[in-house]
């Protein structure tokens, strides 16, 4: 009896799990016309997509300090609401509301308000 662990092969820890030709193709989202977009958005129909197998990735990197907040929030979620979350999840929900508000408020919109307090910010720091 050998002493040495039997370990799977490269070749099974990278195989492929799934065939793409065999997938079902996900279908196209048509645009909605001007008077079914508002009914939409006032009734909240823009959601983060919640826990699913997503396509695409983005790295973003936090802050020390905005890391901790996110935390806390999650934490909060669970404690206070019963809301089990990931981080991932709760990034994609806030993207999901700000892009909501957004669309619904375009130049009043809290994602142009932020971004011109901090293009703002950023050309009083470096100067004319």
């Amino acid at each position: 009896m050998s002493r040495r662990a039997s370990l799977p092969g490269a070749s099974e820890l990278f195989r492929l799990t799934s065939t793409p030709a065999l997938e079902p193709i996900p279908p196209v989202e048509v645009p909605k016309p001007a008077d079914e977009r508002g009914q939409l958005e006032r009734t909240g129909a823009r959601r983060g997509s919640g826990r699913q197998k997503h396509d695409s990735k983005i790295t973003v990197y936090v802050s020390g300090d905005e890391l901790v907040a996110m935390e806390q929030a999650r934490l909060l979620l669970r404690a206070q609401h019963g809301l089990v979350i990931d981080r991932g999840r709760l990034v994609r929900e806030a993207v999901a509301v700000l892009l909501a508000d957004f669309e619904q408020h375009g130049p009043d919109s809290v994602l142009v308000q932020r971004l011109r307090e901090h293009t703002l910010d950023t050309e009083e720091v470096s100067g004319p």
